[in-house]
């Protein structure tokens, strides 16, 4: 087999590809062999039935045909090996030339032209040194209170009080809704804090001052229900008054809602970890920038039919009613877009680098993956490996590793002209730190 390639566009080529009769000739006898046992003729064993009666019932054309589709993916696969491109879509055929339709005896080769959609080459940038500004961050004792409160919160208990309502506080309330004379919903027990804003326009301003036993009326649009967009008269009846009651930052507290002994080393952990948020924060805030600027330093051409067919399939497989607008089509097409490049230059980097993903690291980012979707990552792990998608997971962990590399080699200043030190957050995770979290998994899976 010969083949060429003739590049149409940075995103498409052409593949020529010359077949000789040698090479097809045993895929058309295996047509025949086929037919053959598919075919019920009498006078014939099945699977007997001769070459020419074939022909003569479906055409030599359909046999030709057969053995050039039953042969078409080597072919093609040879085609790309030898070209070396990185399809990404669906080829198109066209067949150009085919031996023998008319002639049983007639010998040729046959000639196929393949247009499909590939990878671009783009060529990198020096991205060693770039230079991005980050916010300036500190972890002050502002930050760890913040932290200590929000932890009490998570301890804390809901006490009766006997004052008017105030923002902030947890009430019980009865709410009857009324359009004219006609009642068009009520409600009993509900729990309500003040402030959240989640249940109806008017309920925080109606709440407010009011004691338990008293009732106000606000006027409002209703949200939901067959009266959903219409203004109705509503009640609420205040039945109780509660505050949250934080338990005192003591020893006590610290051995109740954590691994410390002491409140003074519940406090030391949580600066510590202040400062790792601060870390974090401008790594993620950096690692955003660092990859924007790279972007815009390489020109990366865009397989038009591949970003449509994408977006395609975003509306296609969307549940949400009027959710196919020209605005909204067009984000999701730059956001379509932008992916692609992202992906296209970091997967360069990862092969300059020469970045590899170890078995550890793809399990690692499952758990992670599976977690914000609330899966086992078991059931996760097998879902993926079920929908074919985990050489996807691996090239998303080397894209990130890419990254971190193009973000290890940046130079970060934050917004006072002081260099940021993050080497904490590129840092690779060691082996003897993921082996507990990633080894229960691990042989979950070779089980």
């Amino acid at each position: 087999m010969k083949s060429a390639v003739e590049n149409l566009t940075p995103t498409r080529v052409k593949l020529h590809v010359e077949v000789p009769f040698s090479e097809l000739k045993p895929g058309i006898d295996a047509a025949y062999k086929e037919l053959a046992q598919q075919m019920q003729v009498p006078g014939f064993r099945k699977g007997k039935v001769p070459a020419r009666l074939i022909d003569q019932r479906i055409g030599r054309g359909y046999v030709v045909e057969t053995a050039i589709n039953n042969g078409l993916d080597g072919f093609y696969s040879q085609a790309v090996s030898e070209a070396e491109i990185s399809p990404l879509s669906r080829p198109e055929v066209e067949v150009v030339q085919a031996p023998g339709i008319d002639d049983a005896d007639a010998e040729g080769d046959l000639i196929v032209d393949i247009e499909v959609d590939i990878r671009p080459e783009v060529e990198l940038p020096d991205y060693k040194g770039i230079e991005v500004e980050v916010e300036a961050r500190e972890a002050g004792d502002a930050e760890v209170e913040k932290a200590l409160d929000e932890l009490r919160e998570r301890f804390s208990s809901l006490k009766p009080v006997e004052r008017p309502a105030a923002d902030g506080d947890y009430t019980t309330i009865d709410l009857t809704a009324t359009i004219g004379d006609e009642t068009v919903d009520e409600a009993t027990g509900l729990s309500y804090l003040i402030g959240s804003g989640n249940m109806l326009k008017g309920m925080d301003e109606a709440l407010e001052g009011l004691s338990a036993g008293e009732d106000a009326t606000f006027e409002t649009e209703l949200a939901g229900g067959e009266h959903a967009g219409e203004t109705a008269q509503v009640k609420v009846v205040l039945s109780a008054v509660k505050e949250r009651e934080l338990p005192e930052a003591d020893d006590d507290f610290a051995q109740l809602a954590s691994e410390f002994d002491t409140i003074a080393e519940l406090r030391e952990s949580l600066v510590e970890k202040a400062a790792q948020d601060v870390v974090t924060e401008q790594g993620v805030e950096a690692r955003e920038k660092v990859l924007e600027k790279l972007v815009s330093l390489v020109e990366v051409p865009v397989p038009e039919s591949v970003i449509e067919e994408q977006v395609e399939q975003h509306f296609s497989q969307s549940q949400e009613e009027d959710h196919d607008t020209e605005e909204h089509r067009a984000e999701v097409r730059q956001n379509t877009i932008d992916a692609f490049r992202n992906e296209i230059i970091l997967d360069v980097v990862a092969k300059e680098e020469d970045v590899d993903v170890d078995q550890g690291e793809l399990i690692e980012y499952l758990i992670q993956m599976s977690q914000q979707y609330g899966m086992d990552p078991n059931q996760f792990a097998q879902m993926l490996d079920g929908a074919g998608q985990v050489p996807a997971m691996f090239g998303e962990v080397r894209r990130r590793k890419a990254l971190a590399k193009v973000l290890e080699y940046a130079k970060v200043t934050d917004s006072k002209g002081v260099e940021v030190d993050l080497s904490a957050f590129v840092k690779p995770v060691e082996e003897d730190e993921a082996a507990e979290e990633t080894e229960e998994v691990a042989e979950d899976e070779a089980k």
